[in-house]
């Protein structure tokens, strides 16, 4: 972590001529981005893998609901059809699992208060008036919501609120089509056969859930230090971006 935090301080060193008092802000913002952009070959995996999952999906559910109560034997249909397709179920997965260690890593850059023993350093700078260490809490009860420091956080908080709004608006276009997904119809005159995957209304129903997350962004940018706000609005904003190109 300390390495990380050596990097923002080059950059932020880098950027003071242009950004002054609020050089380390930027820096946070590019190394953010400069994160993202090395993990963007895991993001594309993950892509593919839920992709491929998406195509075999209509596959998969017909062989649940064909081997409902023969549980070994859909193992082994579902086992045949990954390895005729040379794919997993768990393609995508794995590349997210490895980002987390990441992720956390950088989390705790932006909200520990000491870095390996030492005072972080990086939380003592500014973004115009508001600390890089304080909480909208702070700036609440210096000068209130439409002082100072409470327009930086308005200001974040609308550009976090509309990376949200976009990303859920995605996700319930595609959350529309799940339930057909995980269960198709079944076949007409087929006696004794509802067509219902197990599982499938806990499914669909989550996938209605899901898009509802990206609003926890919010949430998080208003009681973290500035500093992980930033690293959230800006990490989430390139997901977004990224996820919606990938997806195209």
């Amino acid at each position: 972590m300390s390495v990380f935090a050596h990097l923002v301080s080059l950059f932020a060193g880098a950027l003071q001529p242009v950004f002054a008092a609020s050089a380390t802000a930027a820096a946070i913002v590019l190394f953010t981005l400069c994160v993202k952009l090395a993990l963007h070959p895991l993001t594309r995996a993950a892509v593919r893998g839920e992709k491929t999952r998406a195509r075999l999906a209509p596959r998969v559910a017909e062989l649940r609901r064909k081997h409902s109560r023969n549980p070994e034997r859909l193992r082994s249909a579902l086992a045949d059809l990954y390895a005729e397709e040379k794919s997993s179920p768990l393609a995508g997965c794995l590349p997210m699992l490895v980002q987390l260690p990441v992720f956390f890593v950088m989390y705790r850059l932006f909200t520990a208060s000491e870095i390996g023993g030492e005072a972080n350093e990086l939380l003592d700078h500014r973004l115009l008036a508001a600390p890089l260490g304080g909480r909208w809490a702070d700036a609440l009860g210096d000068g209130g919501p439409f002082g100072p420091q409470g327009l930086v956080y308005l200001a974040l908080f609308a550009l976090t609120a509309a990376v949200a709004t976009w990303t859920y608006a995605r996700a319930r276009r595609t959350a529309r089509d799940a339930p057909q997904l995980v269960a198709p119809a079944a076949p007409a005159g087929r006696s004794g056969d509802t067509g219902a995957v197990p599982g499938a209304q806990a499914v669909a129903g989550m996938a209605r859930m899901l898009p509802l997350l990206s609003f926890g962004t919010l949430l998080t940018a208003a009681v973290v230090p500035l500093a992980a706000g930033l690293y959230v609005v800006t990490s989430t904003a390139w997901t977004a971006a990224e996820r919606a190109w990938l997806t195209r």
